[in-house]
């Protein structure tokens, strides 16, 4: 029974360890902290296909010539 008791607060230490060691990440930027959050979300499949449909809908500006925006062609 000693044993065990002693085995399970070894594995109890060694997961608290573990714990503590991914709670501690420190960032270089905010930019890098929201690319490591959005890496560990999963997205709904429901959101993806709207995000998807909806990027496909946008445009790009089209550019004028920049004698169009001189002369008003």
């Amino acid at each position: 029974m000693k044993q065990q008791t002693k085995l399970s607060q070894k594995q109890e230490h060694i997961e608290e360890q573990q714990t503590q060691t991914n709670l501690t990440k420190e960032f270089a930027s905010a930019e890098e902290l929201l690319r490591f959050d959005a890496a560990q979300t999963a997205v709904p499949p429901e959101i993806a296909q709207r995000l998807q449909k909806n990027s496909t809908d946008i445009h790009p500006p089209q550019l004028r010539s920049w004698w169009k925006n001189l002369f008003g062609g």
